[in-house]
């Protein structure tokens, strides 16, 4: 992977760096002082991976997602600029922030040399299974949920796709909660039953299903998909998520008084505080 580091302290970067010498297969293709610098450097690079300081004068991390937002797309064709990003970060509500707004990771500094390898791996398995499209999608998500405008709200209305609409007969009020989809990738159709699905994250103006090892991408809002899934099996546990609860296994403090929800396969999910008492309702039944 093609890394670029962020940071306006040097040791930080320097610290980064020298981890990122210990992997194998990661090519560190520049670093930046500042969030201005960034931009540039993330439209000429086009890293894979940015490793990314909240916290910097003039333009923080969120702001340099946001710039880069705005970057025409490139005419000879190829996708966005969409890197993978791994927030970097000194203080914990930032790290809440970046957890909350569906970054890849997040770490806290001074960087612990075991939750870098983590974190690192996640990104490879990111990178080596997703398309350009949803890196690019997924570096949309991530512009919503700070509260920047990304072209359509991640949770937002809308009629159901094509995908939701086949899979319920073209009726935007079925009679009865879905229990499959239809999912179009790469020209190749795939039929995924509702009961195999895991979680579900919102992705932009898409929904990533996420089921076992695999995740497919579909143009769908969050509403649509909570008013169609089964509300006995699945529930809702933020703006951008909904979880089945027979793969929850519980619920554990994290800092500043917020949850997350642990599922069976070790996937740490952010609940929002306005659902929790419903989830704790649904699990006690």
């Amino acid at each position: 992977m093609r890394v670029l580091i962020v940071d306006d302290e040097d040791f930080a970067r320097q610290r980064v760096r020298r981890l990122l010498e210990a992997e194998g297969g990661v090519e560190v293709v520049g670093e930046c002082a500042g969030g201005r610098e960034a931009v540039g450097a993330i439209a000429e690079q086009r890293p894979d991976l940015v490793f990314l300081d909240v916290q910097m004068p003039r333009l923080d991390g969120f702001a340099v997602l946001r710039e880069l937002q705005d970057l025409p797309e490139p005419a000879d064709g190829t996708p966005p600029v969409a890197p993978l990003v791994i927030f970097v970060t000194a203080f914990d509500e930032h790290a809440l922030r970046a957890f909350d707004v569906h970054a890849l990771d997040y770490l806290l500094k001074p960087v612990d040399p075991d939750r870098f390898r983590v974190a690192l791996a996640r990104a490879r398995e990111q990178h080596a299974r997703s398309t350009a499209a949803e890196r690019h999608a997924r570096l949309l998500a991530v512009l919503g949920e700070a509260g920047m405008p990304s072209g359509g709200g991640a949770a937002g209305e809308g009629p159901p796709s094509p995908a939701l609409a086949e899979s319920i007969g073209g009726g935007s009020s079925p009679r009865a909660p879905l229990d499959r989809l239809l999912i179009k990738e790469e020209g190749r159709m795939y039929v995924v039953k509702t009961s195999e699905i895991d979680w579900v994250e919102a992705y932009g103006n898409y929904a990533r299903l996420h089921v076992g090892p695999r995740a497919h991408l579909i143009r769908e809002t969050m509403n649509n998909l909570e008013r169609t899934l089964d509300p006995a099996r699945f529930a809702r546990i933020h703006r951008s998520t909904i979880v089945n609860l027979d793969r929850v296994k519980e619920m554990q403090p994290w800092f500043s008084g917020e949850y997350v929800v642990l599922l069976a396969d070790g996937t740490k999910l952010k609940l929002s505080r306005w659902y929790r008492e419903r989830l704790e309702q649904r699990l006690g039944r």
